[in-house]
């Protein structure tokens, strides 16, 4: 691994295991003071609503909860081509999300703190509001590290469809990216997490659908975008599915062109527009290829310019036979 992925790892996975030490420290130093079932879930007024959990069941959750979403930021971020942008993104996301569970876990401790018994414990709703500014400063603090981390390659401005590669007759050549979303990423994340939650907490009937939304905000938020002899194909996800491919003999042209995802496409993910529609899954460069049928289809992802001037010479090849 090298520097700059070292450096990305440590800042994503730090606030986790930060948030994991400060829990566990203030675990052992109250102790005895705690009761053996500690109450985990309160209604709207601050008590206890459900069946409680063992010390040791509550331990090790904490450290599971910790540990395992710190491992699930530290692959999204390692496993995507993130910009800049995305990798703030992403940070801010995993140093608020664990600012938020590691002040309302450890604030449930103290709501438990000298009670008789778990039906005694009580968590006053302000507590909430507390754990939601901790969120933030921690969120804060994630923006500020991110520039220790050495940003991605500076992405190129753009072609206008004219740049071709020089080919030998009968050479082959082929060109391939991966790109993501580190706010798409942050997102899914955060919703798989809270559908673990609404099941465990809430209701096993919502969970189930909140997990299954946070699924499929990871299938969108990265992709592997190539370009060879069949056209042009994007594979969304770690499975590679689903699919979008835009075949040689339905491209016209292809170029290297900059689009704001809110602006041109309306958001971010698959998008259908009159006349377009895309993967876009962030603002910045994108290849664009025009169809000819007079549609355009434009997937965001660096060295976009490299990818058009080869779908060009492709499309050039098959049109001379």
């Amino acid at each position: 691994m090298n520097q700059a992925r070292m450096r990305l790892a440590t800042v994503t996975v730090a606030p986790f295991l930060l948030a994991l030490v400060v829990h566990l420290t203030v675990f052992l130093a109250l102790g005895d003071r705690l009761p053996d079932s500690l109450a985990g879930h309160f209604d709207l007024s601050g008590d206890a609503d459900r069946a409680p959990l063992s010390r040791t069941v509550s331990l090790v959750g904490a450290v599971v909860l910790f540990a395992g979403t710190g491992a699930l930021w530290v692959v999204a971020a390692l496993g995507g081509a993130l910009t800049a942008r995305g990798v703030k993104g992403l940070t801010a996301g995993g140093w608020a999300l664990s600012g938020l569970l590691g002040y309302a876990l450890t604030a449930t401790l103290y709501a438990n703190l000298d009670a008789a018994d778990s039906s005694a414990a009580h968590f006053p709703p302000w507590q909430l509001g507390v754990a939601v500014a901790v969120a933030l400063a921690a969120a804060g603090v994630g923006l500020l590290l991110t520039r220790f981390v050495p940003d991605p390659a500076l992405e190129p401005t753009g072609d206008d469809g004219t740049d071709r590669i020089d080919l030998a007759d009968g050479e082959l050549a082929g060109w391939s990216r991966r790109t993501g979303s580190g706010a798409l990423l942050a997102v899914g994340l955060v919703t798989l997490v809270a559908g673990v939650f609404v099941a465990a907490l809430v209701s096993w009937r919502y969970g189930p659908v909140v997990f299954v939304i946070g699924l499929l905000a990871l299938v969108f938020a990265s992709a592997h975008v190539s370009v060879d002899r069949h056209g042009l194909t994007v594979a969304m996800g770690a499975l590679s599915w689903p699919r979008v491919r835009v075949p040689l003999d339905a491209v016209e042209t292809a170029s290297s062109r900059r689009i704001n995802a809110v602006a041109d496409y309306g958001g971010w993910g698959y998008r259908i527009r009159h006349k377009r529609t895309g993967v876009v899954l962030r603002s910045g460069e994108a290849i664009v290829v025009r169809r000819t049928n007079g549609r355009e289809f434009a997937v965001t992802v660096a060295d976009s310019a490299t990818a058009a001037a080869l779908l060009n010479t492709l499309v050039d090849r098959r049109k001379r036979g």
